[in-house]
């Protein structure tokens, strides 16, 4: 039910594909063709033979495919049609906000690390700090998402019929309809532990020490490497590297552009905790600065606060006094999940329906002494940027092992008709806009009869 346009791997794929389970680490990695050429441009952007290889020897190792040329022309011009819906958007001044592709980059970064183990394993594995697997990756991320952005202004009248949906499930061959696995439907209501006017005090006291230290002659990178919070950058020194105006927030970046090279801020307070700041350099319209973090601690009668309230809340659902989503709009202080009923999502497919061997363990043995319908009790939680917190954990639905049907799985096949005839709509989009750009491509490629053979 996907298309090799979909299963296209970029360098943030490929890096995901490595920790789709926790032990792609003890695995050796599929070895890299580094071949350099430029093999396609499409107005300002370009394909690199390096590109396609890798891609290709990443998909065949997903997929278990044989290799074949028709399969390698096909992700090339996959390849291609990105690159076209980019030149596009930037004719149409298509862009998405830098705040958007932070967070998003910031989310697959926690994903990632979260499966393989933490992520000192990641930056150990890759040899590079957060910090620059996040340079690296963030020009990956962004395109990706004005690529979507993109996809969506085609296709968004785009839409499926029951009837449609039936003839497409039919058009399946029986032996290939697929086999589902257990797979749940999980919620949570997440409530972070308030931090109190001493902790956070007393963590404000602690950075101003530090900066006293440094006004004294110590060395600010060696502070950060033994005091900072930040796991992304202590190891660096605190360096972050440079940013454009807008991807950090708001508080930092008032105090960081305020500053001349080698210059440190007062103490400075933003959502993520209490900052020193560092200006390394300005270039353009980007700058560089390294940071101390400290983060305020919890108290454990701040966090027994939060399990007594989410305690009350779990008690008004079971008590049908409102339904799980609505006390998870009302009460959750999860921004990801609270205006989706609370429900977490399946990262690859975007459903609710997650197979239980993809389920994170620390929620997998909390629901599976639990029977469908029921809520735990509070149990502590971590969120993803640190907060200690407590949560509470709803088991919606569960399904059987089974093949695919229109009764079980009608929500599963609609998306993948839909998804279907939107690339149809796509394809006819590439086929009228073809020579709105400049397209040039290296004639080993020419047989590949690009831009006229659909993507299946």
């Amino acid at each position: 039910m996907k298309n090799i346009h979909q299963l296209a791997l970029s360098a943030f794929a490929a890096l995901c594909f490595l920790a789709t389970s926790a032990t792609a680490f003890a695995q050796a990695p599929v070895q890299q063709v580094q071949v350099d050429g430029i093999i396609a441009k499409v107005d300002n952007n370009v394909i690199l033979r390096s590109d396609l290889e890798f891609g290709y020897l990443q998909y065949l190792a997903q997929t278990k495919q044989q290799p074949s040329e028709e399969l390698k022309c096909q992700l090339f011009t996959s390849l291609l049609q990105d690159k076209l819906l980019l030149a596009r958007a930037e004719v149409d001044s298509v862009v998405v906000d830098e705040a958007m592709v932070s967070s998003n980059l910031d989310e697959r970064i926690n994903y990632l690390a979260s499966q393989v183990g933490g992520t000192d394993r990641l930056e150990q594995y890759y040899n590079k700090s957060l910090r620059q697997l996040k340079d690296e990756l963030r020009k990956t991320v962004r395109e990706q998402l004005v690529m979507e952005k993109m996809q969506r202004q085609i296709t968004e009248k785009v839409s499926v019929t029951p009837k449609e949906i039936k003839k497409y499930f039919n058009n399946i061959p029986k032996d290939s309809l697929p086999y589902f696995s257990t797979e749940v439907e999980i919620g949570q209501i997440v409530k972070e532990a308030e931090i109190s006017r001493q902790q956070k005090q007393e963590a404000r006291q602690k950075l101003e020490e530090l900066r006293k230290r440094i006004l004294a002659g110590e060395d600010f990178a060696t502070l950060a490497k033994e005091y900072s919070q930040d796991p992304g950058s202590a190891q660096a020194g605190g360096e972050l590297g440079f940013f454009k105006k807008k991807e950090l927030v708001p508080e930092y970046e008032a105090a960081a552009l305020r500053l001349q090279p080698g210059e440190m801020s007062n103490v400075i307070e933003s959502q993520f905790g209490f900052h020193l700041i560092q200006l390394i350099e300005r270039r353009g319209q980007e700058f560089n600065t390294r940071h101390i973090l400290i983060k305020p601690g919890t108290a454990t009668v701040d966090l027994n606060a939060a399990a007594e309230e989410l305690d009350s809340v779990r008690n008004m659902v079971l008590n049908d006094s409102l339904t799980f989503a609505q006390a998870a709009k009302e009460y959750s202080d999860d921004e990801n999940t609270k205006d989706n009923g609370g429900m977490l999502s399946n990262r690859a497919t975007g459903f609710t329906y997650i197979p239980m061997d993809q389920v994170d363990p620390a929620i997998f043995f909390v629901i599976d002494t639990m029977e469908v319908g029921d809520i735990s009790e509070p149990i502590a939680y971590t969120t993803p940027d640190g907060k200690e917190a407590m949560r509470i954990i709803y088991l919606k639905s569960k399904t059987q092992p089974h093949q695919a049907n229109l009764d079980d799985d009608y929500q599963k096949i609609a998306s993948a008709a839909l998804n279907q005839k939107r690339s149809k709509a796509v394809n006819e989009w590439f086929k009228k806009n073809i020579n709105s750009v400049y397209i040039e491509i290296d004639p080993e490629y020419q047989d590949c009869n690009l831009l006229q053979k659909p993507v299946q």
